[in-house]
C-alpha cells in the first residue's frame, strides 16, 4: 500500500497516474477532498480509498504495518500567501506530524521541498545541506518549505529511508483548478486561446531584458519518474534538487506556446504587480549533481517537448493525466 498526500492536486494526482501505470493500484489518496474542481484529477485513477488529510495520522496511527511507502507532496502553495501562520499549520506543523509517524512506524517517505527556498539565489542552486541554514526564501511559502528542510536534517531520529525533493517549476497536466497559482503555460495557453496573445511580466531587474527572466522549468512526468526511482533506490537519504539543470526564458516559453498552437507571436509586457515584485524570482537553475551521482540518469524531457506534449495531448483536448 502506498499513501501519496496532496493526490487532488497538481503534482499528487500525476503521481498517483504514474503509479498506476507502472502496475501499482493498492493506493490511499489523501487531500482535501472538498474542491470539485480537483475531481476529475483522481476520480479515474485506481485507488483503495480516499482519507481527509485531517484523519489521516489517525488513520495511519491505525494502518501503518499496512503502508510501504508514503509520497507527501500536499503543500499549501500559494506564493502569493502572507498569512504566515497558514504555512505553519499546513506545511510546517503537518510535516513534522507525518515526519514523526514515519520515524514511529518506520516507513519511507519522500516529501516537496521547493526551489523557492532558494530565495533570489544569492547562494546559488546546489543542494548541498550545508547552506541550507543560510538560504533566504523571499516569501512565507519558501520560508515553510525551508524551516521543514532544516529542521528534518537538526532531527536524530529520522526515517530510515527520507528525502526532501526541492522542485523547480514544475508544468504539466492536471493544473486546471490551480487559478492565479498555475503555470505561466497554462496561462498562456489560456490568453491566446482567448485573445491571440500573451502578457509577460516586465522586467525590473537591468540585469535582464523583458522576458529574459530565466527559469528551470520541469516536465510534471519527469517529476514522477525520479520519485519512482528514489521509491526503488532506497539508499542515499537526504535533499535533491529536482529541476533539469537548465534555464529557459519567459520567451521562450512564448514562442513555444505559439508554435504549438498554430498561432503568430504576439506578446505584450506588462508591470509585475507591486505586491510580489521585491520577491520576484529572476534566475532559477538546479545543480542536478547530486541526483545524478546515485544512479538517476535518464534524460530530462526537453522544454519543446514538454510543451508540445502537454499543448497537443492535455490542454487543446481539455484532458487530464
Amino acid at each position: 500500500m502506498i499513501v501519496v498526500t496532496g493526490s487532488a492536486g497538481f503534482i499528487g494526482s500525476n503521481m498517483v497516474g504514474s503509479l498506476n501505470q507502472s502496475g501499482y493500484k493498492d493506493i490511499i489518496l489523501v487531500d482535501d477532498f472538498s474542491n470539485s474542481q480537483k475531481r476529475n484529477n483522481y476520480e479515474d485513477k485506481s485507488y483503495t480509498d480516499k482519507i481527509d488529510r485531517k484523519e489521516f495520522f489517525l488513520w495511519l496511527k491505525k494502518n501503518h504495518r499496512f503502508v510501504q511507502f508514503i509520497f507527501h507532496i500536499g503543500a499549501r502553495t500559494d506564493t502569493t500567501e502572507s498569512n504566515k501562520a497558514v504555512f505553519d499549520e499546513l506545511n510546517f506543523g503537518y510535516s513534522q506530524e507525518v515526519w514523526k509517524l514515519c520515524v514511529e512506524f518506520g516507513l519511507p517517505i519522500i516529501y516537496a521541498s521547493s526551489a523557492a527556498t532558494y530565495g533570489s539565489g544569492e547562494l546559488g542552486y546546489d543542494d548541498k545541506h550545508e547552506i541550507i541554514e543560510n538560504l533566504k526564501p523571499l516569501n512565507p511559502y519558501g520560508e515553510s518549505k525551508n524551516e521543514f528542510d532544516k529542521w528534518a536534517l537538526k532531527q536524530e531520529h529520522k526515517p530510515y529511508f527520507w528525502i526532501g525533493l526541492k522542485f523547480f517549476n514544475v508544468y504539466g497536466p492536471n493544473e486546471y483548478h490551480k487559478g492565479t497559482m498555475s503555470t505561466v503555460i497554462f496561462h498562456s495557453f489560456n490568453q491566446i486561446k482567448d485573445s491571440g496573445k500573451i502578457k509577460l511580466f516586465r522586467s525590473h531587474n537591468p540585469a535582464y531584458k523583458d522576458g529574459e527572466q530565466l527559469r528551470d522549468f520541469i516536465y510534471v512526468k519527469d517529476v514522477s519518474d525520479v520519485m519512482l526511482f528514489l521509491m526503488h533506490h532506497r539508499k542515499n537519504p537526504g535533499i535533491y534538487n529536482l529541476g533539469t539543470g537548465t534555464a529557459h526564458s519567459f520567451l521562450d516559453i512564448a514562442r513555444n506556446m505559439f508554435l504549438n498552437m498554430d498561432i503568430s507571436e504576439n506578446i505584450e509586457f506588462i508591470d509585475t504587480p507591486l505586491k510580489i515584485r521585491d520577491r520576484y524570482q529572476y534566475f532559477t537553475q538546479a545543480n542536478m549533481s547530486k541526483l545524478r551521482s546515485i544512479g538517476y540518469s535518464k534524460l530530462f524531457t526537453s522544454l519543446e517537448t514538454g510543451i508540445n506534449d502537454y499543448v497537443k495531448n492535455y490542454l487543446i483536448p481539455g484532458k487530464y493525466f
